[in-house]
């Protein structure tokens, strides 16, 4: 046997092709008139409407949701703590005054809202200046390793600026 001499077990079948006359009628299996009947036919999908629809966050300043800090007032830090102790984002999830995210805790901040009466040892938590005077007023401590950041902008801002 030659090359030349082989054929094929089964014959080669053409792909039908779908919407342009073909064996299935007058339609072509697209139905009748309107939109999906013609040719080229797309539709918008709605969803995309509905994004569009979404303004953006433009600009840099726009930080992602988890890097935003976690809220919590002094009167809640006193009901949790009555005894004083170690504030830290651990022993607050350990407590249930917040969630944690994964395996991760989150940024917490703690504001002046309310009073507090006993002293804490707070570390690990941002805090607002009226909560700082609260906390060192009521006998506690802040670590000077969590400063936080709207002190760290103010001193930014005392800075000279420069003339373009």
């Amino acid at each position: 046997m030659q090359i030349h001499e082989l054929k094929r077990n089964k014959k080669s079948k053409k792909k039908r092709q779908i919407g342009r006359g073909g064996k299935r009628g007058k339609t072509s299996g697209r139905g009748t008139k309107g939109q999906n009947a013609r040719a080229g036919r797309k539709k918008r999908p709605e969803l995309r409407d509905m994004i569009k629809k979404f303004p953006k966050l433009r600009g840099y300043r726009f930080a992602p949701l988890s890097e935003t800090a976690t809220v919590i007032s002094l009167e809640i830090i006193n009901k949790a703590f009555p005894k004083g102790g170690d504030v830290t984002p651990q022993t607050l999830a350990a407590k249930g005054v917040i969630l944690k995210e994964g395996d991760t805790y989150p940024r917490v901040k703690i504001l002046s809202d309310g009073e507090i009466s006993s002293k804490i040892v707070v570390s690990g938590c941002e805090t607002s200046k009226g909560a700082l005077e609260k906390i060192k007023k009521a006998g506690g401590t802040v670590r000077a390793s969590v400063a936080s950041r709207a002190s760290k902008a103010s001193e930014a801002k005392k800075l000279p600026k420069l003339k373009a």
